[in-house]
């Protein structure tokens, strides 16, 4: 899909996030000179078309006062990795769970998981939760926990 100017305008005004108000999409309308619905309509042709992966929140787990976040990483059986990671995906407590290749010998972990609690006694108990979610079909685990707050940011198109 080729970018037309209004959807350079439209990434450009909302790569930086969406702005914080009670009608955002009409506010970016606003600044481009269009209605909200025009907004909302181009970028969810953007998403179903796979230009755009996805619009959503990226919380400040710190700000929140989360800062014990650890990943919690799992050998798990491969015949039952993809329906247990949809369950844990589900968890309180976790941004989110996906599913990578292992590196063997050194790294047999297939199943990731993101925990965020305001101790790592709670990140630790619920990586119990999710150990015993897991039960016989997992062999092993860790806990990696964040010791820096990484730059998030969407989608940047580069200046000409």
């Amino acid at each position: 899909m080729a970018l037309d100017d209004f959807d350079r305008a439209l990434i450009a005004a909302t790569q930086g996030g969406l702005p914080l108000v009670p009608r955002p999409y009409d506010a970016v309308g606003e600044r481009l000179g269009v209605s909200g619905q025009q907004v909302r309509e181009r970028l969810a042709q953007m998403l179903e078309s796979g230009l755009v992966r996805r619009i959503g929140a990226v919380p400040n787990h710190y700000r929140l006062g989360f800062t014990a976040n650890g990943m919690s990483v799992w050998n798990v059986d491969d015949a039952l990795v993809d329906a247990l990671g949809e369950r844990i995906g589900q968890l309180p407590g976790v941004s989110h769970c996906y599913r990578r290749p292992r590196r063997l010998p050194a790294w047999p972990y297939n199943l990731f998981a993101m925990l965020h609690g305001r101790t790592r006694a709670e990140v630790e108990q619920q990586a119990l939760q999710v150990r015993e979610l897991l039960g016989s079909a997992c062999t092993g685990h860790d806990i990696l926990y964040s010791t820096a707050i990484l730059k998030k940011t969407g989608l940047r198109l580069k200046e000409n």
